[in-house]
């Protein structure tokens, strides 16, 4: 990652217009991930697994404190992402299991 170096407000404003797409884009490749993990899943309650939840926060409130980043920042951004996830992936699995 570059920061550029920004001379007005509108310079500023501009790059973190970038930052937000590309957040967003990154979301929706992950949402993608989530939706073919359904797949290999034979189980609901495979789905919602503590564990990995918490492996997943660990690991990115790390690269946080790593970036100079408030790890709790990312620990709310991430556990409000994965809740959201895990219903999605809920859905999957329902819609392509044959019960």
């Amino acid at each position: 990652m570059t920061l550029k170096k920004c001379n007005t407000l509108a310079d500023a404003r501009l790059e973190i217009d970038k930052v937000d797409e590309k957040i967003v884009e990154l979301v929706a490749l992950r949402n993608d991930y989530i939706k073919q993990i359904a797949h290999f899943k034979n189980s609901i309650e495979e789905i919602k697994s503590d564990d990995r939840v918490a492996d997943i926060v660990s690991r990115v409130r790390t690269k946080a404190i790593e970036l100079n980043l408030s790890p709790n920042l990312i620990n709310d951004m991430f556990v409000r992402m994965i809740d959201e996830m895990i219903e999605i992936e809920v859905a999957e699995f329902q819609n392509t299991k044959v019960f």
